[in-house]
């Protein structure tokens, strides 16, 4: 609140983050039969990974419970496809170029590219010219490879929600609204899981995940 009055700005009170993300949504506004809705943020950000379940009524939020993995990111996502990559290269020039940070850092930055890029296509390539004693890399990635590298990762995500209704004593079929907050969830097979959980659920990700929280 301190950052904010110095920044010259009136600032009328600090939500936290998963009712930022439910007001960005325009959930408040939203009329439900029963005159409370139930609101489950999925926030999956680049390092963590946190799970709130809200409930609404005549504009008043109450958080439920919460639940996370301070462990679990997008990071995480990249580094299996750097380590894929890293086994490649090695399999390919019988070098090693986990010595290198220089190599490290610039395969990790097209790795996180790859990433992005596999949420919109099926496929992508990558490029590195020189990436390690002047040779050069070029290889190519699968959506369907880059899912099996994290599956057991991408299936952790639905640990903290099932603990999430749990701890709230919720039905999975009493949210009204699931919510994806963070860049990760842009990837198809998170969203995909998520909705199988909640028995094909539409999800709220109409807003640019990464900004919904500061809108």
């Amino acid at each position: 609140k301190d950052a904010g009055t110095i920044a010259g700005m009136n600032v009328a009170r600090i939500i936290n983050e998963p009712t930022a993300a439910a007001i960005a949504y325009g959930l408040d506004k939203k009329d439900s039969s029963a005159g409370e809705r139930n609101v489950l943020i999925f926030d999956l950000g680049g390092g963590t990974f946190d799970v709130s379940l809200l409930t609404i009524e005549e504009g008043i939020f109450e958080v439920k419970s919460t639940n996370g993995d301070t462990h679990l990111g997008g990071e995480d996502f990249d580094n299996r496809l750097v380590n894929h990559f890293v086994q490649e290269f090695k399999r390919k020039n019988k070098k090693d170029i986990t010595g290198s940070a220089r190599a490290l850092r610039r395969l990790r930055t097209a790795c996180e590219r790859a990433k992005r890029t596999l949420s919109s296509t099926a496929q992508t390539s990558i490029e590195i010219d020189s990436l390690f004693e002047g040779i050069d890399f070029y290889s190519s990635i699968t959506r369907a490879r880059f899912e099996e590298l994290n599956m057991d990762m991408f299936r952790r995500c639905m640990d903290p929600v099932e603990k999430c209704l749990r701890d709230a004593k919720f039905d999975k079929a009493s949210v009204h609204d699931v919510v994806l907050v963070g860049g990760s969830t842009r990837i198809p097979k998170i969203q995909t899981l998520l909705q199988d959980f909640f028995n094909g659920k539409e999800l709220c990700k109409s807003i640019n995940p990464d900004e919904a929280v500061a809108y």
